[in-house]
């Protein structure tokens, strides 16, 4: 054999064995115990919204077919499970801190929303949407209104935050008396304040001006959307979902 010939094949197999592993890793960062308080958590207030093993606290949205799966300490919902709905908590919220951990696939595309009412067709026609996305691969143009940690075709994030798809982020949002913040892996990337003069001029210009409920309520469900990239190998996965009232 050529040593040339040799190498070739040294260098393949030792990828395709880093390869390998790094699944072998990435799949052990994902069965790690989570979805659990902490005693201080609990003392504070939070409540888990996602045991790690069942759909209890959330159901689809409307009850319409969905294809959500809990596995491996995850929720996850895949492109390719067609005629997949959206998720939502039977509780509904107000005053609240929202911390969730999620990841999404190359090219992937989802959402949280928050203050989701069933008065609509769909859950973003009501509740405000944080944009999940991959920024920088995703296979058609994007504005910097739908990039990740956006308030979905309103507030534009204010930086660059999120880690690379495959990998996970923790997101943060709180909204109080109308005050809304956005945070992305520790940064603050979105404030803004529903009802107030700026924000309705941006709905009554952009792309909800004939959307009357959108952000209408002051109170609702805490929203998943599913993945809905056009690549049919997407998905996107959530854990760690967790809440206060304020």
């Amino acid at each position: 054999m050529k040593k040339s010939t040799f190498l070739v094949i040294c260098i393949f197999s030792g990828l395709v064995f880093t390869q390998a592993k790094a699944n072998t890793l990435f799949m052990q960062k994902d069965t790690v115990a989570n979805n659990e308080l902490t005693p201080q958590e609990k003392a504070d207030g939070w409540q888990l919204l996602f045991d790690g093993k069942t759909l209890s606290g959330w159901r689809t949205f409307k009850n319409k077919p969905g294809g959500w799966k809990a596995q491996d300490g995850m929720l996850c919902s895949f492109t390719a499970d067609n005629g997949n709905a959206d998720l939502i908590t039977d509780g509904a919220y107000k005053n609240f801190e929202l911390s969730i951990d999620w990841k999404i696939s190359p090219e992937g595309n989802s959402g949280i929303l928050y203050l989701v009412t069933e008065d609509y067709d769909q859950t973003f026609l009501s509740g405000p949407e944080y944009q999940l996305i991959d920024d920088d691969n995703f296979p058609e143009k994007i504005e910097e209104w739908q990039k990740t940690g956006a308030n979905y075709a309103m507030q534009p994030p204010s930086i660059k935050a999120a880690n690379k798809p495959g990998e996970w982020n923790t997101t943060k949002i709180i909204v109080k008396n109308g005050n809304v913040e956005h945070w992305l892996n520790g940064k603050k990337v979105v404030a803004y304040t529903l009802w107030n003069d700026e924000w309705k001029k941006e709905k009554a210009t952009g792309k909800w001006k004939d959307a009357p409920g959108y952000g209408a309520s002051n109170t609702g469900h805490i929203g998943l959307q599913s993945s809905h990239s056009s690549v049919e190998s997407s998905g996107v996965c959530f854990r760690n979902i967790k809440i206060r009232q304020l």
